[in-house]
C-alpha cells in the first residue's frame, strides 16, 4: 500500500482544509484508494480546537487582524495553537479501517512519526505522558517541538501535526500553546543550535517526516499523481 504525498508549500488555512476535506470524503468513499500526506506551510493562522478553554486566546481577535494574522475554529481535537511561515505541518488522511481503529493509537503513531523524523537529523526528542505531542528534555528543562491535533469521520482521519522547524515563534506569545499553562515552545533550529548541531534546514526534515511517516504506518511513500490530484481540485 501507498502513502501518497504531496507538498503544497505556503497555502492559506482555508485551502488546505478545503483539500483536506474533500480528500477525507474521497478516501471514506473509495474514490482515493491510498492514504494520504498532505504536507504545508501555513501564513499566521490561530487555531482553536474543540477543547479550547477561556482565556487561552490571550489577545482579542481584532488584535490579531490587526497583525495579519487570521482566527480559526476548528473540528480537531485539543486546545489554541499557532500555524506560520516556517512551520511544517502535515495532515495525514489515513483510512483507520486499514490499520487500526484507535485514535489513541493513531496519536501514538503520529508522535512516533515525527520522533524518528528528529532522530534521523540528530535530534533526540522524547513524548510527556499525559501530553500530546513531541519534546525535546534536558537539564535546562523541558520544550515543545510538535503540537498534535486530530479528528476521524467514518475512521478517515484529518488535521494532524504542527512541527516547528525554523518558524521564530513569536506569535505563540499571543496564546496558552494547547492550554498548557508555562510551556516553552521551540524549534528544530532552535534545538540544533542548542545541541551545537548543524541545522539540516526544511527540506531535509521535511523529507525526514515523510520517510518516517510512511515506515510507522508501514506504507511506501509515493508523490501524489496528477491523475488523483486532478479529483480532489
Amino acid at each position: 500500500m501507498h502513502l501518497y504525498v504531496l507538498d503544497l508549500g505556503l497555502t492559506p488555512y482555508d485551502v488546505a482544509w478545503g483539500l483536506q476535506q474533500r480528500a477525507r470524503v474521497a478516501r471514506i468513499s473509495g474514490a482515493l484508494d491510498q492514504d494520504l500526506l498532505i504536507l504545508v506551510q501555513h501564513p499566521p493562522v490561530v487555531t482553536l480546537g474543540r477543547s479550547t478553554k477561556p482565556g487561552n486566546l490571550l489577545v482579542t481577535p481584532e488584535y490579531l487582524a490587526s497583525r495579519g494574522i487570521a482566527l480559526r475554529d476548528v473540528e480537531r481535537g485539543g486546545d489554541v495553537t499557532i500555524h506560520e511561515p516556517g512551520q511544517l505541518v502535515a495532515y495525514p488522511i489515513i483510512d483507520l479501517k486499514r490499520h487500526t481503529q484507535d485514535l489513541h493509537w493513531y496519536l501514538r503513531q503520529v508522535e512516533e512519526s515525527v520522533i524518528r523524523a528528529l532522530g534521523t537529523v540528530g535530534l533526540a526528542c522524547t513524548r510527556v505522558p499525559g501530553l500530546t505531542g513531541v519534546w525535546r528534555e534536558d537539564a535546562a528543562g523541558r520544550r515543545k517541538l510538535a503540537s498534535i491535533g486530530v479528528h476521524a469521520k467514518d475512521w478517515v482521519t484529518s488535521h494532524g501535526v504542527a512541527l516547528n522547524v525554523e518558524n521564530d515563534l513569536s506569535t505563540f506569545a499571543h496564546v496558552v500553546p494547547c492550554g498548557i499553562d508555562q510551556v516553552t515552545m521551540t524549534s528544530v533550529s532552535h534545538e540544533c543550535a542548542r545541541a551545537e548541531r548543524p541545522y539540516p534546514g526544511a527540506v531535509a526534515v521535511r523529507d525526514a517526516l515523510v520517510a518516517q511517516t510512511a515506515a510507522v504506518f508501514g506504507l511506501l511513500a509515493t508523490p501524489l499523481p496528477e491523475s488523483v490530484a486532478a479529483t480532489l481540485r
